[in-house]
């Protein structure tokens, strides 16, 4: 079964016409089922977790960040969001799923996400000590920092979202390389501490293409390298395109399937109701 379990409707709106387009060019690429996962900053429910863990000084990521948080963000709560995917369920084969950062106060995140029935729930690492790593227009703060310390901060933040037991998927596992800062250091302890934490947690990898077709080190997350620590570990995966624009849904999955297989894995997750199914690829 080729599925596609993470992508966004965040660049346009919920808009049936507009979110066509994500059905009609992943059916194109033979894609079964699709798993929507719109970023909780989408949501103003979380507004109040973001101005908590974010820099919003007057520093250069600050001032960035402050930027950020206005442009697009808190504009459907979840239950609007509940009420247009169950119009999508009528039409499509779709699974309705979120994804959170990796906020601090977990607490306050389970007391969201206690309030509805997803299918799915995907925790992701998008801020290292509240800066947005992943934004091209603050990478140049990546200078600034130690990768040691970038490892370490990473790993730390996967552990302490593991532990919450909140979260069914790990999203787009160490994307850190995405600028292609790599280390020349041994990294093989924060991949095997990441993997066990996924492990203990019964959580799965995101096999993420967006790193492929939208970031410079243009290639599938999590790398090599990890990717055989979860066989090792006998991680379960599932296979995603991140798109955020219609014509990337799909994008890229046969590669990822591939990709999976390349390292023994011979089947993919799906969900409903949190409850992960095994499907062989």
């Amino acid at each position: 079964m080729k599925t596609d379990y993470h992508m966004h409707f965040e660049y346009g709106d919920y808009d049936e016409n507009w979110v066509k387009g994500f059905f009609d060019a992943a059916k194109a690429r033979g894609v079964e089922e699709l798993g929507i996962t719109e970023h909780s900053h989408t949501f103003p429910e979380f507004e109040e977790l973001y101005y908590e863990d974010l820099i919003l000084d007057d520093s250069f990521i600050g001032k960035f960040q402050k930027s950020w948080l206005k442009k697009n963000k808190f504009k459907h709560t979840i239950k609007d969001y509940f009420d247009f995917m169950a119009k999508l369920k009528e039409k499509y084969p779709v699974k309705i799923g979120i994804e959170v950062c990796n906020f601090q106060n977990q607490d306050k995140v389970k007391k969201i996400l206690e309030n509805y029935d997803f299918d799915y729930i995907i925790g992701s690492v998008h801020f290292l000590d509240g800066w947005a790593y992943d934004s091209s227009e603050i990478k140049s703060e990546w200078d600034r920092r130690d990768l040691r310390d970038i490892y370490e901060i990473y790993t730390k933040e996967v552990e302490n979202l593991a532990a919450s037991g909140l979260y069914d998927v790990l999203g787009h596992p160490f994307n850190i390389r995405l600028f292609k800062y790599i280390p020349s250091f041994d990294v093989t302890p924060y991949l095997k501490r990441v993997a066990k934490a996924l492990k203990n947690a019964d959580m799965t990898a995101d096999i993420n293409t967006g790193t492929l077709y939208r970031y410079p080190i243009a290639e599938i997350s999590p790398y090599p390298d990890f990717m055989k620590i979860a066989k090792e570990e006998n991680l379960t995966v599932m296979t995603s395109s991140d798109a955020h624009k219609p014509e990337d849904a799909g994008n890229y999955i046969d590669d990822a399937i591939k990709y999976a297989k390349s390292f023994g894995f011979t089947e993919t997750v799906t969900f409903n109701k949190r409850k992960k199914i095994l499907n062989k690829i």
